[in-house]
């Protein structure tokens, strides 16, 4: 594995709550805690920055379910930007003030206001209700003075976020102005705001997370118009952490080669021991995914009606939660499915479900780059996937699983029914599976990502 560069390391997200935003959550805490093993900051891992206005009680219960369920090394290393506004006056919050401009708020919008722990007035935030690029906004944020008079204004969320973390910078590189920053920014939206941070000794490096395509998704479609401005910028990072070959290969195809695009994983560890055929449910498949449209469980349900045909015992375990919920259960209900599809809401323990079924099914419409199925082949679990970008075809490009053409329900049971009926076939796609998995695993994910960091210190800033 490559050693990380000596530099300070931040990871900076919009939030991270537990049971929220999907596999980004998850993917964002595994890398910090993949750093720390890869001996960033001695085994401390990086700093892990959170720009979510949520108080600063709802954080500390975050950080505790977080702790408590091992996804987090160093509770003491997450820091949010609201807690630290809301510190007592002469403190952390001095930054804000010291940022802000002459000016005022903008009296037609409502703002919500940001107190500190002895209730005065830090910051008033304008509420820009009903619109995706709220964060590009530059109505003016308030800031407060001691005597809780507004004393000036920042424009728009970005200089607030750019303000902090420039205090951020600043405390680490205490006694050493030019020592090496790498921001590792995990979120689109707050990627657009800090390509224009010229900070020269600082570095900017892009994960992505998910896929930039909207419908039918195929290469030529049309870019989602939330990562139109996006991908103007796209140059100015200093590197760009793609998931997967093919989505890179897509976008520089389309908006040309650069040295910026890398490829660096989302990891996933191997588990400690895969379980035996003999041990697992020989007709158990199961599903780890939000029940929203995009997922598409009703693809499964209706191909499981046939399963159940051919193979009686065939059950079905749907793990996650989400707004599709009631109407999928009314499917199961209609094709009379209730003895063979569950609906079993979350799972703390996945790893165990993967471990005891036979099968993973996934018949998402997209992905960034299918977390679940990288789980899946780790745990020796074979896949049966929808053939859709990104993500299936590149982790089961060595085996493991099935591709099914995309959307084609009667194709989906009859892969199912062959994998579940033969039992040598799922033992080699279950060895298969675990060599696969090696892809992905985290050494792999952290010689790329050191590389990459490697690279972009060994270079002049893009944004200088």
């Amino acid at each position: 594995m490559s050693e990380f560069p000596d530099a300070e390391y931040l990871v900076l997200s919009s939030r991270l709550i537990p049971d929220r935003d999907g596999g980004y959550t998850l993917a964002t805490l595994a890398r910090a805690r993949q750093m720390a093993a890869a001996g960033v900051h001695e085994g401390r891992g990086p700093l892990l920055l959170t720009l979510d206005p949520g108080t600063p009680e709802e954080h500390a219960r975050h950080r505790a379910a977080f702790a408590g369920r091992d996804l987090v090394l160093h509770p003491d290393r997450m820091r949010n930007l609201f807690d630290e506004a809301a510190a007592p006056h002469g403190g952390a919050a001095a930054w804000i003030r010291a940022a802000a401009e002459p000016g005022a708020p903008d009296p037609a919008l409502e703002y919500r206001r940001v107190s500190d722990t002895e209730g005065r007035p830090v910051l008033g935030l304008p509420v820009i209700a009903g619109d995706p690029d709220w964060h590009v906004a530059t109505a003016p944020v308030a800031a407060y003075d001691e005597r809780g008079h507004v004393a000036g204004v920042l424009e728009g969320f970005g200089a607030l976020y750019r303000a902090w973390l420039a205090y951020v910078v600043a405390q680490l590189r205490a006694g050493d102005a030019d020592r090496p920053v790498v921001v590792i920014c995990e979120s689109r939206q707050l990627g657009e705001l800090l390509a224009g941070w010229d900070d020269p000794a600082l570095r900017l490096v892009h994960a992505i997370h998910t896929i930039h395509l909207e419908p039918p998704f195929t290469p030529d479609a049309p870019t989602n118009p939330l990562w139109s401005r996006w991908f103007s910028l796209a140059e100015r990072f200093d590197a760009v952490l793609w998931p997967t070959t093919t989505q890179r290969a897509d976008v520089q195809d389309r908006f040309g080669a650069s040295p910026v695009h890398v490829v660096v994983p989302h990891a996933v560890p191997s588990a400690a021991s895969v379980t035996p055929l003999s041990d697992r449910a020989p007709g158990r498949v199961v599903m780890l995914n939000r029940l929203a449209p995009g997922k598409r469980v009703d693809h499964a349900i209706r191909a499981f009606a046939a399963v159940v045909a051919e193979v009686p015992g065939a059950t079905l375990d749907v793990f996650g939660e989400g707004a599709e919920h009631a109407s999928l259960q009314a499917l199961i209900d209609e094709l009379g499915l209730d003895a063979h599809v569950a609906l079993r809401g979350l799972t703390e323990d996945p790893g165990r479900e993967l471990d005891a079924a036979s099968v993973f099914l996934s018949t998402s419409a997209f992905e960034g780059q299918g977390l679940s199925i990288a789980e899946s082949l780790a745990h020796g679990c074979p896949v049966v996937a929808y053939d859709v970008r990104y993500g299936p075809r590149d982790l089961l490009a060595s085996g493991g699983g099935v591709l099914v053409p995309d959307a084609d329900i009667d194709a989906l049971a009859g892969a199912l029914v062959e994998v579940l009926g033969d039992v040598e076939r799922r033992a080699r796609l279950s060895a298969e599976a675990v060599v696969a998995a090696r892809a992905v695993d985290p050494a792999h994910a952290m010689t790329s990502l050191a590389q990459a960091v490697h690279d972009v210190l060994g270079r002049p800033s893009r944004r200088t």
